[in-house]
């Protein structure tokens, strides 16, 4: 592999990363800021599932990936023919091939949910004595029990179903990514699990991983919904949160529960306020700045 750098304003990052890939027929491009680890770094924070407040740096180093010198060597050439003086060419070297599938693999363990569950990636063994467990591999769809809204989730399940409140007759998990914690309820003893989103290969993951793991689950879009539920799990973001609170808590039965989760601590109280006028929700667990909310339908 021989890669390409540069160095780009903010205004011309989008377009010249546009061409790199679409008409220099580079392999790959990524974007990182130029004056990272300096007193110039200019740290670019959003919510999560949000747009950044920028669409890159004030100083951008562009670094393109080509399969030969002479693919890299063009691209160069072809941008300094241009005259694209705000773009400068700070170096063409060759990079190590790498083995990513390994390198990938080798960032996700075992994760300890609570007392003997754990999630387990497939090429793992399970940790002696686990139980429950759901094997699930890192993909394209939210949640490997990583992320501590995840983990909070399936904590609050465990131990529901340890008290032996976990006995639901249905339950929805709304905004499913991987399904895993639709693959928990139904582990926990569910006898109905349905799993949405509106992300088609979160659907299709969380097929897929219920088959892995031998659970009956439903996965679908949205308007396949067939409420009212007496779980409803919805581990989405605070904004999503906030405008789909009636459609939530009408799907929540009598005597129900709805659990909220993918909400930092700061944003737990306005969300509380939003649905006060259906169900009544408190803070059941906090990680790491994140707040889980749990409420009881009347």
């Amino acid at each position: 592999m021989i890669e390409l750098s540069l160095l780009a304003p903010e205004a011309r990052v989008e377009g010249l990363s546009d061409m790199l890939m679409d008409e220099l027929d580079a392999l790959s491009v990524s974007v990182e800021d130029a004056d990272a680890d300096t007193d110039a770094e200019n740290a670019l924070f959003g919510e999560p599932g949000m747009p950044a407040p920028a669409s890159a740096w004030q100083r951008s180093r562009v670094s393109a990936l080509f399969s030969d010198s002479d693919g890299a060597e063009r691209a160069a050439l072809e941008l300094l023919s241009l005259g694209e003086g705000a773009v400068s060419v700070q170096g063409i070297r060759a990079v190590a091939d790498d083995d990513w599938v390994r390198r990938t693999q080798s960032q996700f363990a075992p994760v300890h949910i609570d007392r003997d569950f754990w999630v387990v990636p497939s090429w793992h063994a399970v940790p002696e004595g686990a139980r429950p467990v759901i094997r699930l591999d890192p993909g394209l769809a939210f949640g490997t029990g990583t992320h501590p809204t995840t983990r909070m989730c399936l904590r609050w399940l465990s131990r529901q179903s340890a008290s032996g409140s976990g006995n639901w007759s249905d339950v929805l998990d709304y905004g499913c990514g991987s399904g895993i914690l639709a693959i928990a309820s139904a582990q926990f003893g569910a006898q109905r699990v349905d799993a949405v989103d509106i992300d088609l290969a979160a659907v299709a993951a969380t097929r897929d991983n219920a088959a892995s793991n031998g659970v009956q689950i439903r996965s679908g879009l949205p308007d396949q919904v067939e409420g009212p539920y007496e779980l409803v799990l919805a581990n989405i973001l605070a904004s999503p949160l906030r405008l789909l609170a009636p459609v939530l808590c009408s799907l929540v039965r009598s005597g129900g529960h709805l659990l909220l989760a993918g909400l930092l601590t700061p944003q737990a109280e306005e969300l509380i306020a939003v649905y006060a006028p259906w169900i009544a929700l408190e803070a059941a667990d906090a990680e790491e700045g994140w707040t889980l909310l749990v409420g009881r339908r009347a």
